[in-house]
């Protein structure tokens, strides 16, 4: 009986319609009318449409904008590389980015300008004039010195040498013995081609020797 009066209690319930307006204002924050809560859901209600245009416009938008870049050759690097250099162009015209940056320079100034950056300057530049000044210094500049002339002045002299030992090789006696064994054997070598070409060029035997008479007695 419990379950079946249930059943019927549920049946009834769904039968009976929902006011959703009245359910809404029963929801709806204490301290408004019933006028007011209509004419602020009305003007929600307009938002919202005025929302979904704007956005339908903005697509479209969006859609003309791709075809003229696609139109013009410009490619999503271009796009991106543009985006960060305002991106770039807004921060430093920020107001964050300027103030950070004034603050940098009061600080600079405040650095440079203090007691202990003032001192450590002077000293600094007193121990640079001193090292500047101190005989080990001048004594290493000479030294370097000395040693680039004496580099320079030795390679000067290994080519010299060099140059002179070539020059007396070729005047020595046995380089001149040299170059005429070579000039005998290519003298040689040239008489002995022009003999073999002659030998080709001549019958073999004619003219040499006469012919001799076989002829019986």
């Amino acid at each position: 009986m419990e379950s079946a009066s249930q059943g019927l209690l549920s049946d009834a319930m769904t039968d009976v319609p929902v006011d959703s307006a009245a359910s809404a204002r029963t929801s709806a924050p204490e301290g408004l009318t019933l006028a007011e809560e209509e004419e602020l859901r009305s003007e929600l209600a307009k938002v919202e449409e005025e929302i979904g245009t704007l956005r339908q416009v903005l697509a479209a938008k969006e859609r003309h904008c791709g075809e003229l870049k696609r139109k013009l050759g410009l490619t999503p690097l271009d796009g991106l590389k543009q985006n960060l250099s305002k991106s770039w162009h807004d921060v430093q015209v920020s107001n964050a980015y300027v103030k950070t940056s004034e603050k940098l320079g009061e600080w600079n100034d405040k650095v440079t300008q203090s007691d202990l950056y003032l001192s450590a300057s002077s000293t600094l530049e007193d121990w640079n004039e001193k090292l500047t000044q101190s005989e080990a210094y001048k004594k290493t500049q000479e030294t370097l010195s000395q040693a680039g002339q004496k580099t320079s002045q030795a390679l000067s002299n290994v080519g010299s040498v060099i140059s002179r030992k070539l020059g007396d090789m070729r005047n020595s006696a046995t380089f001149k013995s040299f170059e005429d064994r070579v000039g005998t054997i290519k003298s040689r070598v040239v008489g002995s081609r022009e003999n073999s070409t002659d030998g080709l060029h001549s019958p073999s035997g004619a003219g040499d020797k006469p012919p001799q008479d076989n002829a019986p007695f």
